[in-house]
């Protein structure tokens, strides 16, 4: 191994079950999901009781965990509503609840003490004596504020018990607030991000109103398309897994609840890998890098900047021209099964036709071009493309993909 760290846990989010199990398939050691409530986004599909008990029981039959959030910022009415779901959670068995409110924290101990609780990143996690509070309250692990530097949480675990985890987000979506902490959507929509029901005012474009002018709209000009002023890259730590190894994180969590199959495959397989290259040998991590830098490039994503983690961010880490994403392949679909003639059963995501070639993407890190012989509809009648959105369909390949293969194709 390649130095006396353990290896880290790679946490994936899952926004729906099947998402899940990809994540699973894909390289997760831990999945975090959300329920139909209590969580921060709303806007994600979410589980119902019953995935969430066909999730977690898949996860396991993999040897994977299942952490469940529940990190709202609390109003007096949530509480009630609270003891209930963390009762029926208790029946469920997550492995973890992920929370930021001391009285969600409270309510949890007393309803289910025996599931893990994890203190989320809304709760501003930044310095040791705030991981020891929680660490002697009961709490298993502390998800540090993104406002840390490594050089701050390798002294946090200095500090706090060997015992005690630390999870760090490594990849995803950077907020402009503090650690999420933002007034904006609730100001300009009535939506409360602490709530789970962000807009991401953040990525809107701005124009100054002069007092006296009202209704004059001045652009503010970064250049002749003027500028988003909050539009942060995203969070991309694949080039500095030794460094956040060497940190002494525990967890590695990726952000994207709300993302798609192909983005959580396309993320967990890179990093699974680079983590296994590093601890097989930091050579062999080394002589992958552009593998992984091009893999993860294939993933939608805003550009990319390593946040606070190597000192306070600069003007670079902003976008000023475009609040759009690169977005390189197009999600086709994801084998559900194979059925007795090798056809691939799939739900159709994008459109594609007979003739096209797509390609085939393995959990191994592999990426199989395959052209597209056939394809029919539950009938069994041939159709010649794909065009309503989730339409149950078979697709006939001239190389056959197997169960939870993710069909993609460039854009």
């Amino acid at each position: 191994m390649c130095n006396k760290r353990k290896k880290p846990e790679l946490l994936i989010p899952a926004s729906n079950l099947e998402v899940l199990k990809t994540a699973v398939i894909f390289g997760a050691d831990a999945v975090y999901i959300g329920g139909e409530a209590f969580g921060l986004r709303a806007n994600a599909k979410n589980f119902s009781s019953e995935d969430m008990r066909e999730g977690i029981a898949f996860a396991h039959e993999h040897g994977v965990k299942v952490y469940v959030t529940a990190n709202i910022l609390a109003h007096n009415d949530d509480l009630d509503g609270a003891r209930a779901y963390f009762t029926e959670l208790k029946d469920i068995k997550p492995d973890a609840l992920i929370i930021s409110d001391p009285g969600m924290f409270t309510i949890a101990q007393e309803v289910c003490p025996e599931i893990e609780i994890h203190i989320s990143t809304q709760a501003n996690n930044t310095n040791y004596q705030t991981y020891l509070f929680w660490w002697k309250l009961g709490a298993k692990r502390v998800v540090s504020a993104r406002e840390l530097s490594l050089a701050e949480i390798k002294e946090i675990r200095a500090h706090i018990p060997d015992e005690m985890e630390i999870e760090s987000f490594i990849h995803g979506a950077m907020c402009i607030s503090y650690s999420g902490r933002c007034l904006l959507s609730n100001y300009f929509t009535g939506r409360d991000a602490n709530q789970g029901a962000c807009t991401h005012p953040c990525r809107w474009k701005y124009s100054v109103v002069e007092e006296k002018r009202p209704g004059e709209y001045l652009p503010v000009y970064e250049n002749e398309r003027g500028t988003y002023i909050f539009n942060s890259k995203d969070l991309c730590m694949i080039e500095h897994v030794p460094e956040l190894v060497d940190a002494g994180i525990d967890s590695l969590k990726i952000e994207g609840r709300m993302k798609t199959a192909l983005y959580v495959a396309c993320v967990a397989r890179t990093y699974r890998k680079a983590i296994d290259d590093y601890f097989t040998s930091e050579e062999t991590y080394r002589e992958n890098m552009e593998w992984y830098k091009a893999e993860i490039g294939k993933c939608t994503y805003r550009q990319f900047t390593t946040g606070f983690y190597f000192g306070k961010p600069t003007v670079d880490t902003q976008i000023y021209d475009s609040n759009t994403y690169v977005n390189e392949y197009i999600y086709l679909g994801i084998v559900a099964y194979i059925d007795e003639r090798g056809y691939a059963k799939f739900q159709q995501r994008n459109k594609f036709c007979v003739g096209d070639t797509i390609e085939i993407m393995k959990p191994d890190g592999s990426n199989v071009p395959a052209k597209v012989l056939g394809m029919y509809n539950e009938d069994g009648e041939p159709v010649e493309s794909c065009p309503h959105s989730k339409q149950e369909l078979f697709v006939e390949l001239d190389v056959k993909p197997d169960q939870y293969d993710i069909m993609r194709v460039k854009s």
